[in-house]
C-alpha cells in the first residue's frame, strides 16, 4: 500500500487522473482506519474526501462506478457475518454554520414545512459504532457497524466495556446502538498494559478502540467505555414507548442501566431551532478539552421520530441527522528531533521538535514528551509521522507513531547519557530521570524561582544578578541568599543603592510564612498550592522533616507515589534547611492560615478563578487568589468540573463568555464576579 504523511499530502483534485488517485488514497486510508491504523489524520481525511466529492459534483458524468463517496465507511469495511436489524449508517458532516443551515433547509424541503419537534444535540464520541443486542435483559451479542447492512461479531469483548452491563436491571429485549471508545484514562492504562506485554502502543484512543474490538486471544484485557445514541426493537419485541422522541428513547435506555450520550459531561439537550443548536455546538466545543473522552464533533438530530420517518434515510446516512465537525485537535506531523533540558529541580525534560502543523487554531512546532520510559513505550523514532494532540489550552503532546509510515532506517529517539545542562551523571532510579546533582545543577533557575513574588518576594533579583552571585560562589543554595552582605550584593548589582534595596527585601523575607519558604526550596512535585497544604498540615518545618511517607499522604493531593519522593528530597535538603534556620528564617505557618481549614464562608467548597480580577481584588494575581480561597476555608481548583462549587470570573469582553464560564453554566456551578466574591470573603481580605 502506498501512503503519504498528511503533512506532505496535497488533496486538490482538478483532473480525472488526480480524481482516480484520490479515490484510491481515500479507500486505502479508510481500510487502514478500520484496522485500527490512521495513515491520515481526520482533518486530512476530511479534506481529501471533500475534494473527491467536489470533483464528482462538478463532473457528474465522469463519476467512477466504484466511487466510495456514497458508501458507509467509504466502502472500506467488509460486510461481516451478522445482518443488522436495520441499517447502521454513517452521518453526513457539517463544517460550519452555513452547512448547518443548508441541512436545515433540506429538512424543510423534505418535510414540506419547518420541523416542529425540535432538535436533540449531543456529543459525537470519537470511537467505533456498535450494536449491542439484549435478550431478556442479558447482553448476548455485540456487532460492529461494518458496511452498514452487515457487521462483525465482536461479542468476545463483552465484559470489557464500562457503561454496557452484561445484565440489565429489567428483562428487556432491545438493540442499543452507540459508540465504544477509550477514555483518556483508559487509553493511558491500555498503553501501559501493552508496553508491559511488549506490544506496540496505540497511536491514539480511536485506533486503539478499533483494534481492541477485533482482537482475540490477547493475554490481557483492556477496558473501554460505551455511550448509547439510539435503540431499535429486536425480535419484534416492544421496548420503547410508542412515539418516543429521540431524547425519550435515550431516557428509556438509561433507565435500563445503559450509559448514554446524555450521561456525558456534554449531555444531551433538546432545542427549538438550529440557532439554538449552534449555540449548543459552541458550548460543547468550549468544554471539549476537559471531557474525559475524545469527541470530534457534535451530533444534531430531529428529536421527533415521526418527523424523522418522513424525512427518511439515504444509502450512507439518515437525512434527519448531521455531525457538526469540530476543528481538528489531533493531527499527523513529522518528529524531527527531541531536545532535552534540565529543570530547576534537576529533572530532565524532553521536548519533541515537530514539522509545523496547524492544530486547534494554532501552529504547533513543539510538543510534550513525558520521560525516557514514555518515549520507549511509544516506540518513537526520529523521522516518524506522529499523532499530536492539542485541545483548548492544553499543551500539545505526542500520542504515538504511525509505524506504517516510518521511513526506512529511522533510528530510535536517542536518550541522554549525561545531564544536558552540566554534563554530569544522571540518576535513572525513577521514570523521570534527574541530574545526580539535583537542584544544584540548575542553581540559577532555582534561585530565580525562589526570589519570585509568590515565594520570597525579593523584587529585582533577576537573571543577571543571580548569575553573578552564583558565578562568584557567594550563592550555592537558597539559604545563602540570607547571609549575603551588602558588599556582595553591591558587587553583583554594580550599584550600592540597588544592593541596599535587595538587602532590605532579603531581611523582610525571613519573616514570611513557612509555606512560601518551603516552596522556595523547589521540592519536586510541590508548587505553591501544595506547599501551602503541607505547611498548614504540619505547622512547622521540624514536623515536615520528621514526617514519613505515610504521614505525608495525610496531605490532600499527595499519594503513595509522590510521598516517598518528597520525604527523600526534604532529607537531602537538610543542610540547606539548617542554614535557613541558622540565618533566622521563619519556620512556622501562621495559625490564621491553618485555622481556616474546614471553616469560613468557603468551607468544603472548590473555587476556580478565571480572567483578570477587578474591584477590591484588582491587585490579586492567581497565587494571591488561591491563598485567599484557602484562608476562607475553600480549596482552589484549576478547571471547572462537577466538583466545582464557585467560579470567580470577570465579565467577558466582546460578549463571548469564556470556556470555563460556559461549562460552569452547563453544570449549574455558581458564577460570581470578582466584586461579589470579594464581598463573600471580605473578612479575609488583606
Amino acid at each position: 500500500m502506498t501512503t503519504l504523511p498528511a503533512v506532505q499530502a496535497q488533496f486538490a483534485v482538478s483532473s480525472r487522473t488526480q480524481y482516480e488517485a484520490a479515490i484510491e488514497r481515500l479507500r486505502e486510508a479508510s481500510q487502514a482506519y478500520e484496522k485500527g491504523v490512521s495513515v491520515l489524520d481526520d482533518a486530512s481525511y476530511d479534506q481529501l474526501r471533500r475534494s473527491v466529492q467536489a470533483w464528482e459534483q462538478a463532473n457528474p458524468g465522469e463519476v467512477s462506478p466504484d466511487s466510495p463517496i456514497e458508501l458507509v465507511a467509504d466502502g472500506a469495511v467488509p460486510g461481516g457475518d451478522v445482518a443488522h436489524t436495520t441499517p447502521l449508517l454513517s452521518l453526513n458532516n457539517a463544517f460550519d454554520a452555513d452547512d448547518l443551515m443548508k441541512w436545515g433547509a433540506s429538512l424543510q424541503s423534505r418535510l414540506g414545512r419547518a420541523p416542529q419537534g425540535g432538535y436533540a444535540v449531543e456529543p459525537k464520541i470519537d470511537g467505533a459504532a456498535v450494536a449491542a443486542r439484549y435478550r431478556d435483559g442479558r447482553l448476548v451479542q455485540l456487532i460492529t457497524r461494518g458496511n452498514g447492512s452487515h457487521g462483525e461479531d465482536v461479542s468476545h469483548v463483552i465484559g470489557q466495556i464500562d457503561g454496557l452491563p452484561e445484565q440489565l436491571a429489567v428483562p428487556a429485549t432491545v438493540e442499543v446502538r452507540g459508540e465504544v471508545a477509550f477514555t483518556q484514562e483508559q487509553f493511558e492504562k491500555a498503553n501501559e498494559v501493552r508496553a508491559a506485554h511488549n506490544a506496540q502502543v496505540f497511536a491514539n484512543p480511536r485506533n486503539g478502540t478499533s483494534g481492541t474490538l477485533r482482537a482475540k486471544d490477547r493475554p490481557y484485557r483492556l477496558q473501554m467505555t460505551f455511550w448509547a445514541y439510539g435503540a431499535v426493537e429486536l425480535d419484534g419485541v416492544s421496548f420503547l414507548p410508542a412515539g418516543a422522541t429521540h431524547a425519550e428513547t435515550l431516557a428509556a435506555v438509561a433507565a435500563a442501566g445503559i450509559q448514554t450520550t446524555a450521561d456525558s459531561p456534554a449531555g444531551l439537550h433538546v432545542v427549538a431551532d438550529l440557532a439554538a443548536a449552534q449555540e449548543r455546538v459552541d458550548a460543547i466545543a468550549a468544554m471539549r478539552a476537559g471531557l474525559p473522552v475524545g469527541i470530534d464533533g457534535v451530533v444534531i438530530k430531529m428529536n421527533d421520530t415521526a418527523e424523522q420517518a418522513v424525512v427518511g434515510v439515504g444509502t450512507r446516512f439518515p437525512h434527519w441527522a448531521i455531525a457538526f465537525k469540530l476543528p481538528a485537535v489531533e493531527r499527523h506531523t513529522v518528529l524531527e528531533d527531541v531536545v532535552w533540558e534540565t529543570g530547576r529541580t534537576g529533572t530532565l525534560a524532553p521536548t519533541a521538535i515537530l514539522a509545523p502543523v496547524e492544530i486547534d487554531g494554532s501552529t504547533v512546532t513543539r510538543a510534550t514528551l513525558h520521560n525516557p520510559a514514555d518515549i520507549r513505550r511509544r516506540d518513537l523514532h526520529i523521522g516518524d509521522t506522529v499523532t499530536v494532540y492539542k485541545a483548548g489550552d492544553i499543551i500539545p503532546r505526542v500520542q504515538g507513531a504511525v509505524v506504517q509510515l516510518r521511513p526506512e532506517g529511522a533510528l530510535e529517539v536517542p536518550l541522554p547519557e549525561v545531564c544536558p545542562n552540566c554534563g554530569g551523571e544522571i540518576n535513572k532510579a525513577q521514570e523521570r530521570w534527574r541530574c545526580a546533582k539535583g537542584t544544584a545543577c540548575a542553581l540559577p533557575a532555582l534561585i530565580e524561582y525562589a526570589a519570585q513574588r509568590e515565594m520570597l518576594d525579593i523584587d529585582g533579583l533577576g537573571k543577571t544578578y543571580v548569575a553573578a552571585l552564583v558565578a562568584s560562589g557567594d550563592v550555592s543554595d537558597v539559604a545563602d541568599l540570607f547571609t549575603l552582605t551588602v558588599e556582595q550584593l553591591t558587587k553583583a548589582a554594580k550599584s550600592a543603592k540597588r544592593a541596599a534595596k535587595l538587602a532590605e527585601q532579603i531581611e523582610a523575607a525571613k519573616a514570611l510564612p513557612l509555606s512560601r519558604v518551603f516552596c522556595a526550596l523547589g521540592v519536586l512535585g510541590t508548587g505553591r498550592s501544595m506547599s501551602r497544604r503541607i505547611a498548614r498540615h504540619f505547622g512547622t518545618m521540624e514536623a515536615i522533616r520528621q514526617a514519613d511517607a505515610t504521614a505525608l499522604q495525610g496531605v490532600e493531593g499527595i499519594g503513595p507515589e509522590k510521598a516517598p519522593v518528597i520525604v527523600e528530597q526534604v532529607a537531602a535538603l537538610a543542610p540547606v534547611i539548617d542554614k535557613l534556620i541558622a540565618a533566622g528564617v521563619n519556620m512556622t505557618e501562621p495559625q490564621e492560615a491553618s485555622a481556616a481549614e474546614g471553616a469560613g464562608p468557603l468551607a468544603g467548597k472548590v473555587v476556580v478563578v478565571t480572567g483578570r480580577m477587578s474591584g477590591p481584588l484588582e491587585a490579586y494575581g492567581r497565587s494571591e487568589m488561591n491563598t485567599l480561597i484557602e484562608k476562607a476555608g475553600g480549596r482552589p481548583g484549576s478547571s471547572v468540573s462537577t466538583k466545582t462549587s464557585i467560579l470567580v470570573a470577570a465579565p467577558s469582553t466582546g460578549g463571548k463568555p469564556s470556556s470555563k464560564a460556559v461549562k460552569a453554566a452547563e453544570l449549574g456551578v455558581t458564577v460570581l464576579t470578582p466584586e461579589a466574591f470579594a464581598e463573600l470573603v471580605a473578612d479575609f481580605l488583606a
